[in-house]
């Protein structure tokens, strides 16, 4: 399914222009408008998935091979130092698009550009607790 007022969709399936990299029957790869660093770049699905709990397993399975495919290529045209790949859920998780994407970004040393968070220091017994819970679900 496809959501007319989804601008993500519109952009995996050409309604609007983009600086496009890659195109198959499921996903559409552009430049990112507003890039973290030159390179930047969305792996959009072609259907309207909102978010990571709503995507298709089948689709899913092939969005890891080719952030592997896009980070390659960019490893190799831009000699960066490394690459993240991000993919948000939700407000709270830093999304601002609700169509399902990720974000392949290359990295240099020293680009003065952060993804990270204050390391916790939970006790074991908390830890074992959630594990055992989480694990029970899995």
């Amino acid at each position: 399914m496809i959501n007319d007022d989804c601008i993500f969709c519109k952009l995996a399936n050409g309604v609007f222009p983009t600086n496009k990299l890659y195109e198959d029957d499921d996903f559409t790869v552009i430049l990112d408008a507003s890039p973290a660093n030159k390179g930047h770049a969305l792996i959009l699905p072609k259907q309207h998935y909102a978010n990571l709990f709503e995507i298709d397993d089948e689709v899913s399975a092939k969005v890891l091979p080719l952030a592997k495919k896009v980070a390659t290529a960019l490893k190799e045209e831009l000699n960066c130092d490394g690459i993240n790949v991000v993919q948000n859920n939700g407000p709270a998780a830093g999304q601002t698009v609700f169509h399902f994407h990720v974000h392949v970004i290359p990295r240099y040393d020293n680009d003065d550009f952060a993804i990270g968070w204050p390391q916790g220091e939970p006790d074991a017994e908390s830890q074992a607790e959630l594990a055992a819970k989480l694990a029970a679900r899995l």
